[in-house]
């Protein structure tokens, strides 16, 4: 089977959990064998793992066509896409796109971020959706998340082909229900158009259904999982602080509640000083949060080391004896499986949605700093809780694989092209 996904990060080029699990879930889908799937993202750099997946960039997608020798495609553009495939693509140009702002190759150029321009950026990968979709050969439609449910549906109109939308998140998540009208109806649109819907969490796909409207029987839950780690992350070396230490790692937004984990932080250092807190990432609110901490009387105890990305997360958790992610809204949350791989005890909320398949974890409301505090302080405190804690939780993660998934997405991809 032939899919055409449409994704917005590739690692090891990632801002945060969206990338990840896309690439997770590809590799997974090619264990399973007898896939071919080509991955398109904005801006590939070169370096992303090509072994499981056909990696297009749009920014070496031709819009408007170029007199152009392959000798010079090959100069520019011949460590990112064969020049083979440029030529074809440029035999695919549907419409007059010169009034674009376009490169010497007829290419429109791509962040490979989230740009202030965003929605400019999303409306051009839709029209490279189109070029690529008239030029390959595949059987069904993917797109990840709602940056390129209009490149899918473009995809879909031009070709007649299924599309499958699977939702990392929603805008409701995001803003704390201060949706932003634009982004809703782009997410909408796509639930509309497809035709499955797939989401990360029991939690999202109720989302889906109560806040968009969607019939139940259109969307189906595939949880998030996690790749096994190498040896080399696995044995990460690390100085280890005297003190416990206690990690938050991820966007520092208020989708991710950093505010109660410093207010938790504050109600532990009163019981017990023997501890620091790290809160790593960045986000429009970490200014905010180190003012908190200074409220609060805890600077000399907290830490704000800022993005953390590849090895640097795993010598972090390494490095860490609780774990913690206190979102008050999160459709799946990838990273307490990543601590829980490296035996790290893990505090996360109940309303994410990886509570809904993990057991050897503890479980507080994001909003209870009470329990939150009482949590961490007895798993720093009692070191039989926190051996049990690292050793089932091991065992756990180690079961909540990639290829699994994948092979639920397979199936979806069978229903909906009436295949046993």
């Amino acid at each position: 089977m032939k899919a055409l996904m449409f994704g917005w990060e590739f690692p090891p080029h990632i801002l945060g959990g969206l990338g990840t699990a896309s690439y997770g879930l590809t590799q997974g889908m090619w264990q399973c064998g007898d896939m071919d799937i080509t991955f398109v993202i904005p801006k590939p750099w070169g370096d992303e793992d090509r072994h499981f997946a056909h990696i297009i960039g749009a920014s070496q997608v031709p819009v408007a066509w170029r007199d152009v020798s392959r000798d010079y495609v090959e100069q520019r553009i011949g460590n990112l896409m064969d020049p083979d495939l440029y030529f074809r693509l440029r035999d695919h140009i549907y419409a007059d796109f010169n009034y674009m702002r376009t490169n010497d190759l007829g290419c429109i150029e791509f962040s490979g971020r989230y740009p202030d321009n965003l929605l400019e950026e999303i409306n051009n990968y839709s029209i490279m959706a189109g070029v690529v979709a008239r030029t390959l050969d595949f059987d069904i439609i993917h797109s990840h998340d709602w940056l390129t449910y209009p490149a899918g549906i473009h995809a879909k109109q031009v070709t007649g082909k299924p599309l499958v939308i699977h939702v990392h998140a929603t805008d409701f998540d995001r803003s704390r229900g201060n949706v932003n009208p634009t982004v809703f109806n782009i997410e909408l649109d796509g639930m509309h158009q497809a035709d499955h819907i797939i989401t990360v969490s029991d939690l999202t796909r109720r989302t889906v259904i109560e806040k968009y409207g969607i019939d139940p029987a259109k969307v189906t839950t595939v949880h998030n999982a996690v790749t096994p780690l190498s040896p080399e992350l696995l044995n990460v070396e690390v100085t280890r602080p005297k003190e416990k230490t206690v990690t938050f790692l991820g966007r520092i937004t208020m989708q991710k509640g950093p505010e109660y984990f410093v207010e938790a932080a504050a109600k532990v250092l009163r019981l017990c000083h023997n501890v620091r807190f790290v809160m790593a990432g960045s986000g429009d609110m970490m200014e905010k949060m180190i003012n908190l901490a200074a409220e609060r009387g805890i600077s000399d105890r907290f830490h704000f080391p800022g993005f953390q990305k590849g090895k640097q997360v795993y010598e972090m958790l390494k490095a860490s004896d609780v774990y913690i992610m206190p979102s008050v809204s999160e459709p799946f949350g990838i990273s307490p499986l990543e601590a829980m791989q490296m035996g790290v005890p893990s505090i996360i909320s109940k309303q994410s949605g990886c509570a809904e398949i993990l057991t050897n974890v503890i479980k507080t409301d994001y909003w209870d700093i009470d329990a939150m505090a009482d949590a961490i302080y007895s798993i720093i405190t009692y070191p039989s809780m926190h051996a049990s804690l690292k050793e089932e939780g091991l065992k756990e993660v180690n079961q909540i694989t990639w290829d699994k998934a994948g092979q639920k997405v397979i199936d979806i991809y069978n229903q909906v092209l009436n295949r046993k």
